[in-house]
């Protein structure tokens, strides 16, 4: 799910969107526990492309449906990009995590996007790194070095490279925020969805002829769950959050980020019986705490030469156009 940076709405919240927001939180707070689940069965590799593969034909027959022009042609170079940065890289470094850590510490870690949204927007949109996201910064960092250090983890090779994906695949989100803003704001974000789940599933595919899924591991109670956790949780969430992105606008839209860790430490509790430390529930205080500071409030300095010349052609405008 990738920031968009400095973009700010103030649409109000009906009952409808409070119920969508909930829903969409507890789908993305359940993908962890389906990667988690799914990962050590049929590989990171094969989870993270049949998700994607099957969202990607499911949006495209939602479009032939509504009869939704995605401009597959015009966009194609943007759904690649975005598919590898905002889905394929960061699914596959997810699901290699989920292979050692706990669904919902990995959830906390993706709490970190909007974060790294904003400072990318820094660094490449010349919005203004201000003392108050350099403090945000220092407390994400600190609080992934406190569910590292006080989470009960095993302090050899394979927990620290999964702790390092789980840093780099919000950075991969971060970086697709900015992508989006700075070349593909034309795109319509339905399109997005949809062209980017296709490409990046595409582009991951002969990745998995590398790392095939073990025959013996693929029967059919395993295909239903790969099924749904597709289907649920990349094409009926990106409907879900496109339409609350057009109705109540990004930035309230972005907040699915901040439940997500709770839904995923209840459903972790629940399915899977993985504790809820306190390492995890302060780490992830102090994460929100450090992303709310980096992300929310101040506004925005965003140079005019990254700034929409027509509010027709920006990233804001194209959220309201959705279908």
């Amino acid at each position: 799910m990738a920031f968009l940076p400095g973009i700010r709405q103030t649409s109000p919240m009906a009952t409808v969107d409070v119920v969508l927001l909930l829903l969409l939180s507890g789908i993305w707070g359940s993908s962890f526990i389906f990667m988690r689940y799914l990962a050590p069965i049929i590989g990171p590799v094969a989870t993270a492309d049949a998700r994607m593969l099957l969202a990607g034909v499911a949006l495209v027959l939602f479009f032939l449906a509504t009869r939704f022009k995605p401009e597959w042609r015009k966009n194609a170079k943007h759904f690649l990009v975005i598919g590898l940065l905002n889905s394929a890289v960061p699914f596959v470094l997810y699901a290699v995590a989920a292979l050692v850590l706990p669904a919902a510490m990995e959830a906390i870690f993706n709490s970190m996007s909007p974060m790294f949204g904003a400072v990318f927007a820094a660094f490449w949109m010349n919005e203004k790194l201000t003392a108050r996201k350099i403090a945000g910064l220092a407390l994400g960092v600190g609080g992934v070095v406190t569910m590292s250090s006080l989470g009960g983890l095993r302090f050899d090779v394979q927990t620290m490279l999964a702790v390092a994906a789980c840093v780099l695949a919000p950075m991969c989100y971060g970086l697709a925020g900015v992508y989006i803003r700075t070349r593909a704001s034309g795109a319509r974000p339905m399109a997005i969805a949809g062209g980017s789940q296709l490409f990046g599933g595409l582009a991951l595919l002969p990745f998995v002829a590398v790392f095939p899924p073990a025959a013996s591991s693929i029967d059919m109670r395993i295909a239903i769950i790969v099924l749904v956790f597709a289907l649920i949780c990349s094409g009926v969430a990106y409907i879900i959050y496109y339409k609350l992105i057009a109705d109540i606008g990004p930035t309230k839209a972005l907040t699915v980020t901040f439940l997500i860790p709770v839904f995923a430490m209840f459903w972790g509790l629940v399915l899977l019986r993985e504790a809820v430390t306190w390492s995890m529930i302060i780490g992830a205080a102090i994460i929100l705490v450090g992303t709310y500071l980096v992300a929310a409030g101040g506004g925005s300095q965003t140079s005019a030469r990254h700034k929409p010349r027509k509010p027709s052609t920006g990233v804001q405008e194209q959220n309201q156009r959705v279908y």
